[in-house]
């Protein structure tokens, strides 16, 4: 078949200076996303001017650079102006760093932090402007949520109240079900699901008001079965679940809501060894005996140092959960999730569509691999031929991130 002849150095001139017309109109960040979408789509256009006809070729690079743009350029945002919002957890983590961001922006921020003399209260009153308001508030207690309803009308009168982050999270154990306290479970669904569901349904009347906007951390363990985050992951399930009915139905008074699913970042609980150690040894120390001869204490120490591991891998740099919360925060058109994080991408598409079998190998590869219980041992008294003819496991890979840190 007889090939039309490609756009003449005057044609490609023209196109070059309009995509570059694009690229500045899109308000993109020069950066590793960027240099490789340029890389891919020159690829792309030697491929197409040697497989296509021109007119094919010409239709396959605009829908690639349509979707690249769409991908990486910066939605337009609103004005700050005297937007005010309320931040939820902000002792430590993610939360603070949010309010000094959002204040230094010009935000009015009310943040909330359940101890008042926290490190992370005392350098938010250092750091921050005037405009920042904090209050003590504990989401296992409706007495402190009425507060903080009453706090932030009182606050918001001029204003009016944009945007509400849930953040505060929370989780104390790392073990597999059976392992772990029915309490936890509760103490999980208390912190990451009933009390921000009270605290969002009492602003909703401010949110509506507004047109504002909610922003809610969840995690990936609320999307995959991580081992041993069975509470944790739960709870955020749930809550992203209502944050996903929240956002059908106050479609219709323009409040938009967004989630964030952030990897595992290098967070003050993340840091804090010592206060994981305790509560291995409050797990060991509560479980019933018949728990702990059938999995052995071999077992806990084994899954509690996998998941040190995971956790010095963490992410140092907060910013992209920061910069996350910020553009659901003050975008035209928020996204209704946001995936800060190195490997979400593979993690979240070999969950989706690879087979059951290795989507569990690739969890159990990258955050906690199993060692045999005691109980199911070669030569342990009730084990089965069958089971003393299986073989342990093999070196345990080196773990990757993990999702969970509480915020």
């Amino acid at each position: 078949m007889e090939r039309w002849p490609w756009p003449s150095g005057g044609a490609w001139l023209l196109v070059a200076a309009r995509a570059l017309l694009q690229l500045l109109r899109a308000d993109l960040r020069l950066g590793r996303p960027l240099l490789a979408a340029l890389a891919l789509l020159a690829a792309l256009d030697w491929l197409c001017q040697r497989l296509l006809p021109p007119l094919a070729a010409l239709a396959v690079l605009a829908a690639a650079g349509w979707i690249a743009l769409s991908r990486l350029a910066r939605s337009p945002r609103l004005p700050v102006a005297t937007r005010a919002v309320l931040i939820t957890g902000c002792d430590s983590g993610f939360g603070k760093e949010a309010a000094k961001k959002l204040d230094a922006m010009g935000f009015t921020v009310l943040a909330t932090v359940l101890d008042l003399d926290s490190p992370g209260a005392l350098e938010l009153r250092t750091c921050c402007s005037p405009r920042l308001r904090l209050l003590q508030m504990d989401l296992t207690k409706p007495a402190d949520i009425s507060r903080a309803l009453e706090f932030t009308k009182a606050h918001t009168t001029s204003t009016g109240l944009w945007g509400l982050v849930n953040n505060a999270g929370y989780n104390d154990v790392v073990a597999d079900v059976e392992l772990s306290p029915v309490a936890t479970f509760r103490s999980c669904m208390e912190v990451n699901f009933f009390g921000a569901l009270e605290l969002t349904k009492g602003l909703l009347p401010l949110l509506r008001r507004s047109r504002g906007r909610i922003v809610t951390l969840g995690s990936p363990a609320g999307d995959m079965p991580y081992p041993c985050l069975a509470a944790y992951g739960a709870s955020k399930a749930a809550m992203v679940l209502l944050m996903d009915t929240f956002s059908c139905e106050l479609l219709p008074w323009g409040v938009k809501v967004s989630v964030i699913q952030p990897g595992c970042f290098k967070t003050e609980s993340v840091r804090n060894v010592g206060q994981w150690e305790q509560r291995k040894e409050l797990l060991l120390a509560s479980l019933p005996q018949e728990l702990l001869q059938a999995y052995g204490e071999d077992y806990i120490e084994h899954l509690h140092g996998q998941f040190l591991h995971s956790l010095r891998l963490a992410l140092p740099d907060l910013s992209p959960v920061v910069d996350a919360i910020t553009d659901a925060l003050l975008a035209v058109q928020p996204r209704r999730r946001y995936y800060p994080g190195h490997g979400l991408g593979l993690m979240y598409f070999i969950h989706y569509y690879l087979p059951e079998g290795l989507r569990r190998r690739f969890l159990q590869t990258f955050f906690i691999n199993h060692c045999l219980p005691r109980a199911l041992r070669p030569g342990q008294p009730g084990s089965t031929p069958a089971q003393d003819a299986a073989q342990d496991p093999g070196p345990d890979p080196d773990p990757g991130p993990s999702p969970v840190a509480a915020q």
